[in-house]
């Protein structure tokens, strides 16, 4: 299983990006896709999260303006961000869990720089 995430890059504040997430590889059935972020000097946390169902749940700094969904035929999670911050500037990484099995899969990660 590989996760091949893409879409960051420099903005401005105030603008968009929207990242997107492939999974490919022998899935039989992908759970929850998730969107986590490192920043510099920073703990890796939670942004969003989708279940197969289309439930999403969001941090409270990013409510409001980031929006998550998934194509399930294609196997891809997007992360809509809009009015972004330069606190937003971070590394981006995909998660995914797949029914039945315990250990998550990780993506390698997209760099988003927001500029004030």
């Amino acid at each position: 299983v590989q996760l091949q995430a893409c879409g960051g890059g420099l903005v401005q504040a105030g603008n968009s990006l929207r990242l997107s997430c492939v999974v490919s590889g022998t899935i039989f059935s992908i759970n929850d896709m998730s969107w986590y972020r490192q920043a510099p000097g920073k703990q890796r946390e939670l942004v969003a999260t989708i279940t197969r169902g289309g439930s999403t749940n969001y941090a409270d700094s990013v409510k409001g303006r980031f929006t998550i969904s998934r194509d399930n035929r294609k196997n891809t999670a997007y992360l809509q961000m809009n009015s972004l911050k330069p606190e937003d500037t971070a590394v981006y990484y995909c998660r995914i869990t797949i029914v039945g099995f315990s250990t998550p899969y990780w993506g390698q990660g997209t760099q988003v720089t927001v500029s004030s």
